[in-house]
C-alpha cells in the first residue's frame, strides 16, 4: 500500500486522485485549506475511515506548510502537487491581460501555483526522501513557450514558472534517485476548467495515476500530458 500527499485534495482533480487511489487500497493524506468544511471529501473519509488522512496545509503560507511537515512522520511514496488558482477571468478588469494586469492577483496566483509546489516539495523532503518516493507537480500546456496564446497572463507566466522551478528540482533531486515529473492533466470539466472542457475528472486523473506508476528517474524532468505524450517546453 503506498501513500499519497495530495495538495489542494477538496475538489476537482485532487478530489478525483484521492478517490482513484483510495479505491485501490492506497493511503491518501489530503492537503486542503479549510479541513472542516466537509462535502465531498468528508463523504471519502466515511467511506475509507482511516486510510485517509485529512491535514489543514495552505501552501501559499509557510508556516501552515511548515506545522503540517512537521506533524507529518509517515513516509510519502508519492507527493503530488495539484493545489492551484487560475486567478481574474476574463472580462474582470483588472485583469491579467498584458495591458490590463491586476497585480496583486498576478502575486497570488504566483505565491500558489509556482511557490507553492517548491515549498511544499522541500517541506516534506524528508518523508519523500524515507519511502524512496516521487514528486508529480500538476502544470498546465498553458505554460509551454511553444505556444502562442496571449490570454491569462498570469496563469500561464505561473505555469512557465513552475515547469522551469520542477526542471531545477529534478535535477537537484537526481543523485538521490527522487523522480520529479510535470504533468498536464488536460481541459477537465472542474470548477476551473468549466463545463465545455473537453475531458472528464474521470479519464484525467486515471492518466495522472497511471504516470505515477511509471514514473522512475529514466523520465524524471519531463513535461508530459496526462496521457503519457510529451508536451513541448
Amino acid at each position: 500500500m503506498s501513500t499519497w500527499l495530495i495538495t489542494g485534495a477538496s475538489r476537482g482533480i485532487g478530489l478525483g486522485l484521492a478517490s482513484l487511489v483510495l479505491k485501490r487500497g492506497d493511503h491518501v493524506i489530503a492537503g486542503v485549506r479549510e479541513p472542516g468544511r466537509g462535502g465531498s471529501l468528508a463523504a471519502q473519509k466515511d467511506l475509507h475511515g482511516d486510510r485517509l488522512t485529512i491535514i489543514g496545509l495552505d501552501v501559499s503560507d509557510k508556516a501552515s506548510v511548515a506545522a503540517a511537515a512537521a506533524a507529518m512522520t509517515r513516509p510519502i511514496d508519492v507527493l503530488v502537487n495539484n493545489a492551484g488558482i487560475y486567478g481574474p477571468r476574463a472580462g474582470q478588469s483588472p485583469g491579467q491581460d498584458a495591458l490590463d494586469m491586476d497585480f496583486d492577483a498576478f502575486a497570488e496566483v504566483l505565491g500558489v501555483n509556482t511557490l507553492g509546489p517548491l515549498r511544499i516539495s522541500q517541506a516534506f523532503l524528508p518523508q519523500v526522501e524515507a519511502a524512496r518516493g516521487k514528486i508529480i507537480t500538476i502544470t498546465s500546456r498553458m505554460g509551454s513557450l511553444a505556444g502562442s496564446h496571449a490570454g491569462a497572463v498570469a496563469y500561464r507566466a505561473s505555469k512557465a514558472a513552475v515547469n522551469k522551478v520542477m526542471l531545477g528540482l529534478a535535477d537537484a533531486l537526481r543523485p538521490r534517485g527522487i523522480p520529479v515529473l510535470l504533468v498536464h492533466p488536460g481541459w477537465v470539466r472542474t470548477d476551473m476548467g468549466g463545463g465545455e472542457a473537453d475531458i472528464s475528472v474521470a479519464d484525467s486523473v486515471a492518466g495522472i495515476a497511471a504516470l505515477a506508476g511509471q514514473l522512475d528517474m529514466s523520465i524524471s524532468g519531463q513535461f508530459r500530458n496526462h496521457d503519457g505524450a510529451p508536451i513541448a517546453w
